[in-house]
């Protein structure tokens, strides 16, 4: 492994960590930042996986991103998106195309 593989994936476990150690940012306020969140993570860690020849399912992808079952960290962390995030992902997600 080179250097700089070292060093990316040092940083990625330290943004997994960051990740994990704050919860309370739900991934709607990710995406509304952003443009990226969670979900986004998991499925760029299946599709590496891939693209390096391993099988890596978005489910297994999602265990790792979250460090537990998603559905697990859905019930325990995720709130009800508001209003205002709502409308925000909208206009984004409008001002996109």
């Amino acid at each position: 492994m080179s250097k700089q593989t070292e060093i990316e994936a040092a940083v990625f476990r330290k943004l997994l960590a960051h990740l994990d150690n704050h919860k309370e940012v739900q991934n709607i306020d990710l995406m509304n930042l952003a443009d990226f969140c969670r979900n986004c993570l998991s499925k760029w860690y299946s599709a590496s996986a891939a693209d390096l020849g391993e099988e890596i399912d978005y489910e297994q992808a999602r265990n790792i991103v979250y460090g537990m079952p998603y559905s697990q960290w859905k019930e325990e962390h995720q709130t009800e998106a508001t209003p205002e995030q709502l409308a925000l992902m909208a206009e984004r997600k409008n001002a996109k195309t």
